[in-house]
């Protein structure tokens, strides 16, 4: 499957599909009017038609029979109204479906849209980032037996336009969804509550807010970019005695670590239990 020549349809054209879409028309890996983009109204389309791509409103058909690459792109609750109007619908020979849907596995989708198996085609499960909205996004995906090499290759290309992509066992894709699914929360909440404690401190809030969130990318960029472990790039600022390990100390008392755990082993959880109930 070749991406430059591809017709990428998405059904759902909210921020996750605008970011894929400007992704790869920004990093040129297609062209605008390559991309099909399809919402319930035109809320959300604006940016597409600004950007020379093809618009429909509530036509999930025509992009599932016209495009190559199906970005499934909408709420989880609307998979059931997706798979109504789709069903049996016949796509281009090779067509790959991609799902950003979090909770609906490989085989929901399966027997959603395709009530024989020989009609089974390509299917890629993805789960992405809201981070992806600034190019910084991670993502991991997993595939149905029918998905080849070019269809990874063509999901990596894709999800690498708007940050980092690796392939996982399905069965990892729930703890994903704990960490890095989840994990954007978390981090705002730290670094709502960094601000909070600099404002008590004396320091003005907009400050407060823009050198915490700088401090967080800061740190963030140093473990990735020395490949050091956190630990040791911590002891590096834990000077004996002094500030530093005083506030580590406090943060060992108050459960900071744990709590960090605590939250991703429950949002996995959760994961499970919506991939399980539908």
């Amino acid at each position: 499957m070749d991406l430059s020549s591809a017709k990428v349809g998405f059904i759902g054209a909210g921020n996750m599909a605008q970011a894929l879409g400007k992704g790869m028309i920004s990093a040129g890996l297609l062209q605008a009017n390559q991309i099909w983009a399809n919402a319930p109204d035109d809320g959300t389309l604006d940016v597409w038609k600004a950007w020379g791509c093809n618009v429909l409103i509530n036509d999930n058909t025509s992009v599932f029979e016209t495009c190559d690459i199906v970005v499934l792109a909408v709420k989880p609750n609307l998979f059931p109204v997706i798979v109504r109007e789709l069903k049996e619908c016949k796509g281009p020979d090779n067509q790959l479906v991609l799902s950003v849907m979090s909770g609906i596995t490989i085989a929901d989708i399966e027997k959603g849209l395709y009530s024989k198996v020989s009609n089974l085609k390509a299917i890629i499960r993805v789960m992405p980032n809201t981070p992806a909205l600034v190019s910084a996004g991670c993502a991991v995906y997993s595939l149905n037996e029918h998905a080849s090499c070019k269809h990874a290759d063509v999901t990596m290309k894709i999800f690498e336009s708007v940050g980092i992509c690796h392939q996982v066992p399905e069965s990892q894709l729930n703890a994903f969804t704990g960490l890095s699914g989840s994990g954007p929360a978390y981090v705002y909440m730290a670094i709502e509550a960094l601000s909070d404690g600099a404002v008590k401190m004396g320091i003005p809030r907009p400050l407060a807010t823009q050198f915490a969130a700088q401090m967080v990318y800061g740190s963030a960029k140093m473990v990735l970019d020395t490949k050091r472990h956190p630990g040791s790039l911590r002891d590096d600022v834990c000077s004996p005695g002094g500030t530093t390990i005083a506030g580590v100390h406090a943060l060992e008392k108050a459960g900071f670590r744990c709590a960090l755990m605590d939250a991703v082993e429950a949002a996995t959880l959760r994961a499970q239990e919506q991939s399980a109930h539908k």
